[in-house]
């Protein structure tokens, strides 16, 4: 969007807000993470229920995406929220403040990164580091960093089964591949890689045993289902609605569980967020009130509706200084 277009929008939008003219457009719209996606709808769904306002409407395309989309502009072609399941990055921030947008971060609660696969699967006790055996591009083998040669999981490690390494996962500008990263390759990266070239440990292999499965967290599932032999990458929360159809594995021994991820014992999780335009308070109808229906104890809270949708809830005091500072709609970096 060019400076004079932006200019002429910021001023549109200013004027509606202050002398309460109709919005160009009277229906939220939100993009961003595949993760947070389901947590969001129903929020959404709940919102329009109510009938004062229409049913925001939200697209899954993915953390990196989304922010992208969000940070594009501000006035009705550009979204009113983004989900993000990482925190958004500076030099997001910085495009967003360079297209006029200021977002509100609102902290909406924990999820858990899970390795899973069809209950007619084998069941598997993992560890950080043969998952990075088995994923990495690049390993070290009797000391000299190589390509992956693995073909099997007993390759990695002869207590696994002897079946083909085949891992559906989010591709990089999914805010779950990137997490996954952090907490996996990074953290398990082998110490002959590191010092070959540290830029190595977060690349994954590209020779088919990972399989980029796009934003669809469902269309995973749908493929663990097809291939008892093959593990998916995704949030708990699509574990714990799948439950009757997929089966998470102990990494480190430590199960994938809500109560586990709650208490920080299973350690591969990570906070997930909505961010709203403040330009776009006031102007699109139902973003206050959508976001006090988010930040509600009746949604996010511990016997909240996005609880049993497998959302993991902030502490108390951490769910209540994230509520007020929503309320007040603080931009970053204002």
């Amino acid at each position: 969007m060019n400076k004079t277009l932006l200019a002429t929008t910021v001023a549109a939008f200013a004027i509606a807000a202050s002398t309460g003219l109709a919005a160009a457009r009277d229906q939220i719209q939100i993009v961003g993470s595949s993760t947070v996606f389901p947590f969001t709808t129903a929020v959404a769904e709940k919102l329009g229920q109510g009938g004062k306002f229409k049913t925001p409407v939200v697209e899954s395309t993915g953390t990196g995406g989304g922010i992208k989309l969000f940070c594009s502009g501000v006035g009705e072609n550009t979204p009113d929220f983004t989900n993000a399941s990482r925190a958004i990055k500076d030099s997001e921030l910085e495009t967003c403040k360079a297209n006029g947008a200021t977002p509100v971060e609102i902290k909406v609660g924990f999820d858990g990164i899970v390795l899973a696969n069809s209950k007619a699967g084998t069941v598997v006790d993992l560890t950080k580091e043969q998952i990075f055996k088995a994923l990495a591009k690049n390993v070290a083998v009797d000391g000299k960093v190589v390509p992956n040669p693995y073909t099997n999981w007993s390759d990695v490690d002869a207590s696994l089964p002897a079946t083909k390494i085949e891992v559906l996962g989010p591709p990089p500008t999914s805010g779950t591949r990137d997490a996954f990263v952090e907490l996996v390759m990074l953290e398990a990266c082998q110490d002959e890689v590191k010092a070959a070239n540290e830029k190595a440990c977060p690349e994954i292999r590209e020779d088919g045993a990972f399989i980029e499965a796009g934003e669809n967290d469902n269309l995973i599932v749908q493929k663990l289902e097809a291939n008892a032999n093959a593990f998916g990458v995704f949030g708990f929360s699509f574990l714990d609605q799948n439950a009757d159809k997929l089966q998470g594995h102990k990494v480190d021994g430590v199960e994938p569980t809500f109560e586990n991820i709650a208490s920080g014992d299973y350690k591969i999780s990570r906070s997930l967020f909505i961010y709203a335009k403040k330009e776009h308070v006031g102007v699109i109808p139902g973003i206050e009130e959508f976001i006090a229906e988010y930040t509600s104890d009746a949604a996010w809270g511990p016997e909240g509706y996005l609880a049993d949708k497998g959302l993991i809830p902030l502490p108390d005091a951490e769910r209540a200084k994230s509520a007020e500072e929503a309320k007040a709609l603080k931009g970053m970096g204002s």
